[in-house]
């Protein structure tokens, strides 16, 4: 099953000028529409919303990963940059330190606002055990993520098995697992959760990104990743992070307004050592923060 493209696929979400990328170094800051084709972006932000979660407590294992715990000892969050998913791992205990009653993954490749719009209103609603989120706290609507998915026109495949809803341009999908499974099994094995988000040129078959939650995942929390899911508004990104099979599907600007380089020059900053060995004659135009964001884009791609 493979969906069809939408009159919508070539629906502009901002008003931007056409941009070759091309003509771009890697580390030009861009802003990047839709969401889920504009690639996963730094963690920073990520972390941003962790380390600054009154009570959190972290861990740093190896120097790359990356382990939290809520003040309640219900919540684990975990970022294990080499592990099979090398993304985020979510789970919450009802008895703390026990075994999970739910577990939310996003792959290395999830955009990062999907993951900070989860993550951060999982942090704002834990401490009153999300009660402003049930049907009379002051934070209830009432809407599901797939209510919020076809406020954006999102359509569902008919005669698919399992469920699908697609975005208007193809690109994005939401499966919703149909039959009976074991809890373990689906806290064990994230391909099996109840729902699956991914984005890419084929969202179905081979997404680029995936994002998987399991069964009792709360309503808010899947409800706050889709609302990220079909924002509107570009994203931040550096030129040379964007996917190259989303190159040709993306609407693309400049964050701020610099001059276009050469595109050898260009072709060569592409090149690992690009930012210790800048083109003849050219001022090396990357910071060290700078590289260091891109390189870490580059590895997860």
């Amino acid at each position: 099953m493979t969906p069809n493209p939408s009159s919508a696929t070539a629906r502009s979400y901002l008003p931007m000028s056409p941009l070759d990328l091309g003509d771009l170094a890697p580390n030009t800051e861009v802003l990047v529409a839709p969401v889920h084709l504009a690639g996963p972006g730094t963690r920073e932000a990520v972390f941003s919303v962790l380390d600054n979660a009154v009570g959190w407590t972290k861990t740093v294992a190896f120097g790359t990963d990356a382990y939290y715990a809520s003040p309640c000892q219900r919540v684990r969050i975990a970022n294990p940059v080499e592990s099979a998913y090398g993304g985020w791992t979510i789970t919450y205990s009802e008895d703390p330190l026990g075994v999970p009653d739910w577990i939310t993954t996003f792959d290395r490749n999830t955009p990062r606002e999907i993951v900070v719009a989860f993550t951060k209103t999982l942090v704002d609603s834990l401490p009153n055990h999300f009660r402003d989120y049930f049907s009379d706290g002051k934070h209830y609507t009432g809407l599901g993520q797939e209510d919020v998915l076809r406020q954006s026109n999102w359509e569902p495949v008919h005669g698919s098995g399992p469920y699908w809803i697609v975005s208007p341009d193809s690109r994005a999908a939401l499966r919703t697992r149909s039959g009976w499974l074991d809890e373990y099994t689906e806290l064990l094995t994230p391909e099996k959760s109840m729902w699956r988000l991914s984005g890419g040129v084929d969202p179905v078959h081979v997404p680029t990104w995936r994002a998987f939650f399991s069964s009792s995942t709360p309503q808010h929390l899947r409800t706050a990743a889709a609302t990220a899911l079909t924002s509107p508004d570009a994203v931040p990104r550096f030129a040379g992070d964007i996917p190259e099979r989303h190159r040709d599907l993306v609407h693309v600007r400049l964050a701020e307004p610099v001059a276009a380089v050469p595109r050898a020059q260009a072709a060569l900053a592409r090149r690992p050592y690009a930012v210790h060995a800048p083109a003849p004659g050219a001022e090396a135009a990357t910071s060290p923060a700078s590289a260091a964001a891109h390189g870490r884009s580059r590895r997860q791609r």
